[in-house]
């Protein structure tokens, strides 16, 4: 039964992971074309309104995305869910317009807050595509709790494939500079979401249960500050950089973001999956021994990738980001890696506090790691740059990993996999220190991480029935 949940959420992640896989490929694609065409300033403004946008994002769904998820798998009657479909869609209407009405009106303040200079358009642009990714999210949420990967992945594809050619005509052809990054990201959001909004219209009428609302609010709600805190561990470090360093260093720092998120990309595959298939395991027992396997499995994983990025950073960003000005990010490339490895962890022990519905302490949690975010931010970021940024978000999600732990344990016990979690974590970061310590030159760094998993069969990681499988499949180890 384990072996079949594993393989159903494997599949469902993967499905998803497609679509993110092309958006992840094609946006370091884009790196040489934005490197080329913008100033590291211009790429500084860009990752300061995507952090705006990300924090008005949480503040406007006000915890009720989070609560789709949980009430929809509550009630298996067709119409009942409808229902919940229906309130979700019209507050998250409502909420949007609103924020974008917020930013077209004082786009002109929010500008010079955000240290933007005399550029109120990129707020409105920016308000657009923060209405646009509301909704789209919304209506792309209904195939994730029908488990319809493809689907999802086709909406996907082609959200991406027009804005790739949208950003191109309006950044190369057009020379619309940061302003065209900002629309061509919208408008292929927009173009889907229209075709999707025709295609769901008989789950969208006009509903809205107020009492449903409030039980979805009394859920999301403490989610809200928890989100808020870990967008601050997430973000905050590009206001902290830009305000010490300046915005050219953001979009130095930003460089070694977009590398890194070759974890993220993992990350955002399995999170799309991970919500629906934790909630619709019905037997506790069962979830609690999936639940324990799944994390050792995506740590294994979120570190081997974090390793290999980690060491081939300075051919990476060579390759990709041709001004000599942004090369300095491969510094911060593996600490951003193994941060988002902390982050994958976080996510997975999580979903005990939601299977409880005890989320009224996340925001405690996420607090925490939060204020040591911004903390170190203060204290690293002047001496040291954008690697103090990066040493700052690594110690951030390592206090979220250990806080959430306590908290999830104390109200969901799951019997994690403790030791082998250590070792997999031990293998991956003295592998990196080894690499950079030797200075190894590429087929030095290639070497390294394809020992990993041997490493780690030294160190006696895998259980018998995995070395077993091992065997089959790498006659080496026969």
């Amino acid at each position: 039964m384990l072996g079949a949940q594993i393989k159903r959420l494997a599949r469902h992640s993967a499905i998803y992971g497609l679509g993110g896989l092309v958006s992840r490929i094609l946006a370091v694609l884009l790196l040489p074309l934005y490197t080329s065409y913008l100033t590291t300033g211009d790429y500084g403004k860009i990752e300061t309104l995507v952090a705006a946008s990300t924090v008005l994002v949480i503040m406007l769904r006000l915890g009720i995305s989070s609560a789709f998820f949980r009430f929809y798998f509550d009630n298996p009657d067709p119409e009942r869910r409808v229902v919940v479909v229906r309130t979700s869609f019209w507050f998250t209407m409502a909420s949007a317009t609103a924020g974008l009405v917020a930013g077209l009106v004082l786009a002109d303040p929010i500008a010079h807050a955000l240290r933007l200079g005399n550029e109120p358009g990129l707020i409105r642009a920016a308000a657009v595509g923060l209405w646009a990714q509301m909704n789209y999210e919304q209506l792309t949420s209904l195939f994730r709790v029908e488990e319809r990967s493809v689907a999802f992945v086709l909406a996907s594809l082609a959200n991406v494939l027009i804005t790739v050619g949208a950003t191109v005509l309006l950044v190369v052809v057009a020379r619309k500079g940061p302003l065209g990054v900002l629309v061509g990201n919208f408008t292929g959001t927009l173009c889907v979401y229209a075709v999707l909004l025709a295609y769901r219209r008989y789950q969208l009428g006009l509903q809205f249960d107020r009492r449903l609302f409030r039980a979805m609010n009394k859920f999301g709600m403490p989610l809200v500050p928890a989100a808020l805190a870990l967008w601050a561990v997430n973000f905050i470090d590009r206001f902290f950089v830009a305000l010490y360093k300046g915005q050219s260093e953001v979009g130095v720092y930003s460089v070694a973001v977009r590398i890194s998120s070759a974890v993220v990309f993992l990350l955002v595959a399995f999170r799309t999956a991970w919500p629906a298939f934790a909630y619709s395991i019905e037997d506790d027992r069962e979830a609690r021994r999936t639940y324990a396997f799944v994390l050792t499995y995506l740590l294994l994983i979120a570190c081997w990738l974090s390793l290999a990025l980690g060491l081939l950073s300075p051919w990476l960003v060579e390759l990709l980001a041709r001004k000599p000005g942004f090369h300095r990010a491969s510094e911060a490339v593996a600490t951003l890696c193994f941060a988002g490895a902390a982050y994958a962890g976080y996510t997975v022990i999580a979903i005990g506090i939601g299977r409880a519905r005890r989320t009224q302490f996340n925001w405690i949690v996420t607090g925490l790691g939060a204020a040591v975010n911004v903390v170190l931010n203060v204290l690293l970021i002047p001496p040291y740059g954008m690697m103090g940024a990066a040493i700052a978000t690594l110690a951030a999600y390592i206090v979220l990993f250990g806080a959430m732990t306590v908290n999830a344990q104390h109200v969901y016990p799951v019997p994690y996999q403790w030791r082998r979690i250590a070792t997999l974590t031990a293998a991956a970061v003295g592998l990196t220190v080894l690499g950079s310590l030797l200075d190894v030159p590429l087929p030095g760094a290639i070497a390294l991480a394809l020992a990993y998993p041997f490493v780690l069969l030294v160190l006696g990681f895998y259980l018998p029935a995995e070395r077993a499988r091992l065997k089959r499949l790498v006659p080496i180890l026969r």
